[in-house]
């Protein structure tokens, strides 16, 4: 079979931009997008994508240019997933809630040589070019503009607005599939919740494998109601741009939400499917008249680990939640909970408990373990054995744009990628994240896990978000510091005294935190994410949680002493609300 070669009738560039003509095909007359009081089919955005793509080209841009897009969950957005690619050039999605230096930066790094701004974010980018170095070359600047804008004139600065492209675009434009499937698509800059934004290239062919991996993994029948309580600028919307076409869905966009709004357009449109990190769920079961749903709705989440507590909260409402695992490296999600039958009869917390866990990797995804940082073995499947979540699979990353370096470390010669996250491995095989890297506290020698304290913290009835980090301690190095916003209408405040008591009769001492934050809101990114390292820096700056002085040498290693026995036996002996314990010393190394 030697002379069996691949050739081009079998070897056509995988991309999932042909989604959108066969949606057009099949599912013509079926309504794609639903916005306000706009409505398009199928044969109306595949047509509104040829004219934009044929626009885009008419204004210079050449393949491989950077395209940039500011703008919500608007019909613009969505069509800009396929006509962007389609003209041959690299999408880039820009945060909208970035300030301007930082939008500055990311314009500049990646060169773009046109962006389409949504109306409301038009100061937010001649800010961000003000800051451009003198006399350097900056990027066309296209309008989107909607009902609520006061003109559809472009301001000065602006060579047109987004629909006069659609109009003097050519509905027949002949778009030309990549020259290879691993010629660059997307660059998304991640979010920064542990530190400076990098740029992550993605490939058609990583793509398009992440799109039917996801549609499968997620079972997505055709035809769904989709609602855009992700924002597409995340890792594009874990890749269901092109997945909605692929099974002909309606595309629900919306500008901004929350708990009463998410609740009407479910009713309104009969809303299947709808993804989100954590906070949205936690907005669904804190939203003042939130009410059971009438039809089950799928609810994908990630982005953080989710507290069993809010998990068993949604679920009662009539929301059936998949939770799964991914990064902007890996494009979408590359891990999820995969929910066996038995697991159906055990009682409510304990499938809560179940499904708060990542899960085991998704078809089309190659492997997936947790390993010890330093030595690279896998690490024991005993649930409290710490590691490094390590992947392999067709859905990662080319690389970070401009940086072989960082490329480099964590895309490894032993053919990993190391994720940054830290995990165990269950005697089932199913993968459950404990922080990430940054996030570990180290007290007293050991490694403690702050998503398993922020899990016992969303248990307390008061607290609406939670969030634990490192303090500096004089003595233990570090010891946990919880940062909280309690919810509306409490006719009691919790004090931090009796949170504090709360965690101790639900954890270990060590981990319980020795000092509480209250905030009115935990900061956040757009994605919901809470950025840590604002905490850290906050508790950071709270110098030491404990007092130099006071102490002899003898107490101080009597003390020392009397805790290290008493973590031990406690470590040994305890199970917490269901949460296996966090590793001990004897456990597991985690990266430092």
């Amino acid at each position: 079979m030697e002379e069996l070669k691949p050739r081009k009738a079998n070897s056509s560039p995988l991309t999932p931009l042909d989604f959108l003509e066969r949606a057009a095909t099949v599912y013509g007359d079926c309504p794609s997008i639903i916005y306000d009081d706009i409505t398009y089919t199928w044969s109306q955005t595949h047509r509104r994508c040829l004219q934009v793509a044929s626009s885009i080209t008419s204004l210079s841009i050449k393949s491989g240019h950077v395209v940039s897009v500011i703008a919500p969950n608007i019909p613009a957005m969505y069509e800009l997933h396929f006509a962007v690619p389609m003209s041959g050039a690299i999408l880039n999605n820009i945060n909208t809630r970035l300030d301007a230096r930082t939008v500055s930066i990311l314009l500049q790094h990646s060169e773009s040589k046109l962006i389409f701004v949504d109306h409301l974010s038009t100061s937010l980018i001649l800010e961000a070019l003000s800051l451009f170095p003198p006399n350097s070359q900056r990027p066309l600047l296209v309008l989107i503009t909607d009902s609520s804008s006061s003109s559809s004139s472009p301001a000065v600065d602006f060579c047109c607005t987004y629909e006069s492209l659609v109009e003097k675009g050519d509905p027949l434009f002949k778009w030309d599939l990549p020259d290879s499937e691993w010629d660059p698509m997307i660059l998304n800059y991640t979010s920064g919740t542990t530190s400076s934004p990098k740029g992550v290239v993605h490939c058609h062919r990583g793509i398009f494998i992440i799109t039917i991996n996801s549609l499968l993994d997620w079972e997505v029948p055709k035809q769904p109601v989709y609602l855009w309580t992700l924002p597409m600028f995340h890792a594009n919307g874990w890749s269901f741009p092109w997945g909605i076409a692929a099974v002909g869905g309606t595309n629900i966009c919306l500008r901004k939400f929350d708990g009463p709004i998410i609740f009407d357009l479910i009713k309104k449109h009969g809303v299947t499917h709808m993804c989100g990190a954590p906070v949205v769920l936690n907005m669904l079961t804190n939203c003042p008249n939130n009410e059971r749903v009438q039809n089950p709705v799928q609810i994908l989440t990630a982005g953080a680990p989710p507290p069993a507590a809010v998990l068993f909260r949604t679920e009662s409402l009539g929301f059936e939640v998949s939770h799964g695992y991914g990064l902007t490296e890996t494009a979408g999600l590359v891990v999820s909970c995969a929910w066996k039958p038995k697991w159906n009869r055990l009682p409510a917390s304990e499938k809560a408990r179940l499904k708060a866990r990542q899960g085991v990797k998704i078809i089309g995804m190659s492997e997936v373990d947790v390993v010890d940082a330093e030595s690279g073995v896998s690490v024991k499947r005993d649930g409290s054995s710490l590691g490094e979540v390590v992947l392999r699979g067709g859905s990662l990353m080319l690389g970070y744009f401009k940086d072989p370096n960082g490329t480099s470390k964590c895309m490894k010669e032993n053919g990993w990628f190391y994720t940054g996250d830290v995990g165990v491995m269950h005697p089932d095989g199913y993968l459950e994240i404990k922080d990430r890297s940054k996030d570990v506290i180290i007290s007293g020698g050991e490694n403690l896990s702050s998503v398993e304290v922020e899990s016992v913290l969303y248990m307390h009835p008061g607290i609406n978000e939670a969030a634990v980090v490192a303090r500096p301690d004089e003595f233990w190095g570090e010891t946990p510091c919880a940062f909280v916003s309690l919810k509306n209408g409490l006719s009691e405040k919790p004090s931090e005294k009796e949170i504090i008591e709360f965690c101790r009769a639900k954890l270990p001492h060590y981990m319980v935190p020795k000092t509480v934050v209250f905030k009115d809101e935990l900061p956040k990114t757009s994605t919901g994410k809470i950025q840590k390292f604002v905490l850290r820096e906050i508790a950071k700056s709270m110098g030491s949680s404990r007092g130099g002085g006071g102490c002899g040498l003898v107490l101080l290693v009597l003390w020392v002493l009397l805790e290290v026995v008493g973590r031990r036996c406690r470590s040994q002996a305890v199970t917490t609300s269901g949460f296996e314990a966090v590793a001990t010393e004897d456990g597991g190394g985690s990266r430092q």
